[in-house]
């Protein structure tokens, strides 16, 4: 049995879902006026389902303060939720129908009350999933009536002369499939009262955060790590039991000395897998240690969709990405994290001034239509690549009224060396002078004549500069 609990009008602050637990843990809440609880099993505590009912009506004339509602409610109780729904949204008081009576109880209905029940059933089921992420969308629903359809739908029941459940329940069921569809069928089986289905129980928003808070301070990495072990697998078992993933691992540490540690993991894709979090957030603690004992351990994380890959079968697989990452994260343990990553460009006027950032793979999910055509073919000037010496050359050069003339210079694996004979320059920069690395140089362009490389006589372009603080030349390059 189910049983229907309808309030018109509820005081503010009042939950009716919340007054619904107080007889079953079952409790559908269809919307803020309308509940639906699953009755069976309440008799041991309440008696027959019409004492339950009484119960039920009692208490909601209680105030507010006492536990109740402090109002009138209707109470329908049936064998399945649609029939108790109809009952108790239509009827004053208590309801009761008895399983198998259901067209006798409802068929007086008019047929146009079938539309706020159905409203009532959209409603009642969508998810609650975190931010919908694993929620189907209402088109995709089979109950779903498309309000356009359903206007359709009573135009025609009018036209046929059906006014009430009884009339529509007795239609022969082929017949209205071929002509209503199945969103017909769906109606008719509610003016029937013959639905079957089951609750759909409000669920609490799933919590993807542990922790923990420890017996004795914690000062070893090594008995944080069974901690780490233990939050990680839970978090992980929550993100799985909700095919979801993450790309963001929060840490916070609470230290004895009142103080907070907190570390973010960013990955560069999603993932759930427990191992692979475990030796990054090792490798992170290891190269940010805490200030001080730990007393408490609290790891929280951003559920987002899981990336979904598609290999081909005649294509060589990739190494695992989770193998990627933790590869990068060993390599900043021993190299510092400000030296690995990709190389990006700074927005200033320094001569090769850039920076590393994190590693991340953009993927163009757009894909070219076979109908779209190709892009016009752009003719570009011919350019010269500058192979930069890292680090620069330093050089001795022979100069004639300022213009260089001839160039030396020597490194372990290569030399530069011979006369210039052609010249552009100087050009000067400088920049960051209220700084300790602040730069000033004049830059030049030249041709060597032996070429700069053992074994070569063609001239050889290079880019030298002067330092203007000290005079010292350097090579900085050579031109392709």
């Amino acid at each position: 049995m189910f049983a229907c609990i309808y309030s018109k009008k509820l005081p503010e602050g009042v939950s009716l879902a919340e007054f619904a637990y107080g007889f079953s843990p079952l409790v559908e809440e269809t919307d803020a006026t309308t509940v639906v609880i699953d009755a069976d099993g309440c008799e041991l505590i309440f008696g027959s389902a019409y004492e339950l009912a009484t119960e039920i009506s009692t208490r909601a004339a209680a105030p507010a303060k006492s536990g109740g509602l402090g109002g009138k409610v209707n109470v329908a109780l049936a064998a399945n939720p649609d029939a108790a729904l109809n009952a108790a949204k239509f009827y004053d008081g208590i309801s009761f129908i008895a399983p198998g009576e259901e067209l006798t109880g409802l068929g007086d209905l008019p047929v146009e009350n079938l539309r706020s029940i159905v409203s009532i059933s959209h409603s009642s089921n969508e998810s609650t999933n975190v931010e919908n992420l694993t929620s189907p969308k209402k088109r995709s629903d089979p109950t779903f009536i498309d309000p356009k359809q359903l206007e359709e739908i009573f135009e025609t029941l009018r036209l046929w002369g059906v006014w009430t459940f009884r009339d529509f329940a007795t239609l022969p069921r082929n017949g209205v499939s071929e002509r209503l569809g199945q969103p017909g069928v769906k109606l008719q089986q509610l003016a029937s009262g013959r639905t079957e289905r089951h609750l759909i129980v409000k669920q609490p928003p799933p919590i993807f955060s542990n922790s923990l808070e420890l017996e004795y301070p914690v000062r070893e990495l090594e008995p944080l790590s069974f901690i780490f072990a233990r939050l990680l697998n839970q978090l992980c078992a929550a993100l799985d039991a909700h095919a979801l993933a993450t790309n963001e691992l929060r840490v916070q540490l609470k230290l004895e000395d009142q103080q907070t540690h907190e570390r973010m993991l960013n990955l560069p894709y999603p993932m759930r897998d427990s191992k692979v979090f475990f030796k990054l957030l090792l490798l992170d603690t290891e190269m940010h240690p805490p200030a001080a004992a730990v007393v408490a351990v609290k790891i929280a994380c951003e559920p987002i969709k899981p990336r979904v890959l598609q290999n081909g079968l005649f294509i060589p697989l990739a190494p695992e990405p989770e193998k990627l990452e933790l590869m990068l994260a060993r390599l900043a343990r021993l190299l510092g994290a400000e030296n690995v990553g990709s190389p990006e460009l700074i927005d200033t006027h320094r001569p090769d001034a850039f920076r590393m950032k994190r590693f991340v793979v953009k993927t163009n999910e757009r894909r070219r239509s076979k109908k779209a055509k190709p892009p016009a073919m752009v003719h570009h000037r011919p350019r010269l690549a500058f192979r930069m010496f890292r680090p620069p050359l330093r050089a001795l050069v022979e100069q004639s009224q300022g213009i260089p003339k001839q160039l030396s210079a020597w490194s372990k694996k290569l030399s530069v060396h011979g006369r210039i004979v052609r010249v552009a320059g100087p050009w000067r920069t400088t920049g960051d002078w209220w700084r300790r690395d602040s730069w000033a140089r004049d830059e030049w362009d030249l041709a060597v004549e032996s070429g700069g490389t053992r074994g070569s006589s063609s001239p050889a372009l290079y880019r030298i500069y002067r330092e203007l603080r000290n005079g010292v030349w350097f090579v900085e390059g050579n031109y392709d």
